[in-house]
């Protein structure tokens, strides 16, 4: 199988780019890394699939169901299915993380509207 070339896809307050998709030869995982700008708060989500969010750079206020932390480079968050999930960068710089999930992953908004990410599609 041929090198990935990193594939973009962006979204209002952020920036997805995209490593293992089924467009690129995956046949059970997603991968990509977000770069999440300095004050972006997106909203409430709930998912469909386990995520693994791992942060490399920056730091992110997450808050999992009624749980928030803040976490720093290294930290890594397991989001299980049904899990709601808000992420927050309340600093002045770009957080960067890597996250891993199974293909198929949607996310439902608070008001019912589902999402289908193409990095994770």
């Amino acid at each position: 199988m041929p090198p990935t070339r990193a594939a973009q896809a962006e979204r209002p307050g952020a920036r997805f780019v995209s490593y293992a998709t089924p467009r690129t030869g995956s046949k059970e995982l997603c991968a990509w890394r977000g770069e999440i700008p300095a004050g972006t708060k997106a909203p409430a989500h709930t998912v469909n699939r386990e995520e693994i969010l791992h942060l490399l750079d920056g730091e992110l206020l997450i808050t999992l169901d009624d749980r928030t932390d803040r976490i720093t480079p290294g930290d890594t968050l397991i989001i299980n299915p049904g899990a709601t999930l808000t992420v927050e960068n309340p600093t002045d710089r770009t957080a960067i993380t890597w996250v891993t999930t199974s293909i198929g992953l949607t996310a439902e908004l608070a008001d019912g509207t589902r999402i289908t990410p193409p990095w994770a599609n």
